[in-house]
């Protein structure tokens, strides 16, 4: 074999190895979602480790969580109880619709929530990156996530149409009902990103109170900033 070949053949072969570990490393994190129902520690100190690889293995099942953590915001959002009041509209549009709205909706939240929590983390002396911050929310969020599989039946079932009408039989009490069902999923993962907060960055549990307090007061910033301008 020519001298020439092997730095090529090497450099093949490291990328390779690359290539197979990244692999290995993204399926070990698919197998630690179901893990953020039974042993959610586990995941969370996992989150700890900083080295590159592994942290951007991460990104794919966070991607997922984020979406449909989004598609449930959408869902839940009282403007998008007048969607379907444009006859045009049909379910197969509101399907398509509610995923890209999901997509931003989701986007908006990691990136938002995830600055507002990564500032209330350093304010109480936590000096992890702001990726690490996100990714701690991204993998909380996986109840609102998860809350979908009960919404979605009871909007079907429960509502049809009217859910994405005004006027329809989902007014009033009922339409609250089912919003009271998404918050009992929301206020899960707020217990998730405070467990999060302790365990991947060790903060006691005062600290754990002062960064999600702080992150409570900037996303509350974040929502009356644009009325105030």
């Amino acid at each position: 074999m020519s001298d020439s070949l092997k730095p090529a053949r090497a450099a093949d072969a490291a990328a390779e190895a690359g290539a197979a570990e990244a692999d290995a490393l993204g399926r070990a994190w698919w197998r630690r979602v179901p893990l953020l129902v039974t042993a959610p520690r586990q995941v969370f100190a996992a989150l700890a480790r900083t080295d590159e690889a592994d942290v951007a293995a991460r990104a794919e099942p966070v991607l997922a969580i984020t979406i449909l953590a989004g598609m449930t915001a959408v869902l839940l959002t009282p403007a998008w109880g007048r969607i379907g009041n444009d006859s045009t509209v049909d379910g197969l549009v509101i399907l398509v619709v509610t995923f890209v709205a999901g997509v931003f909706y989701g986007a908006g939240g990691y990136f938002l929530l995830g600055l507002a929590l990564w500032l209330g983390a350093k304010a109480v002396g936590v000096g992890a990156t702001a990726r690490i911050a996100r990714q701690v929310l991204g993998f909380a969020a996986l109840p609102v996530a998860l809350s979908l599989l009960v919404l979605v039946p009871v909007i079907v079932l429960g509502f049809g149409s009217d859910w994405f009408r005004s006027g329809g039989d989902d007014e009033g009490t009922a339409r609250s009902v089912v919003v009271a069902i998404g918050l009992v999923f929301v206020a899960w993962s707020v217990v998730l990103v405070g467990l999060g907060l302790r365990v991947t960055f060790r903060l006691p549990w005062r600290g754990v109170v002062g960064a999600l307090a702080l992150a409570a007061v900037m996303v509350a910033a974040f929502a009356v900033l644009p009325s105030a301008l």
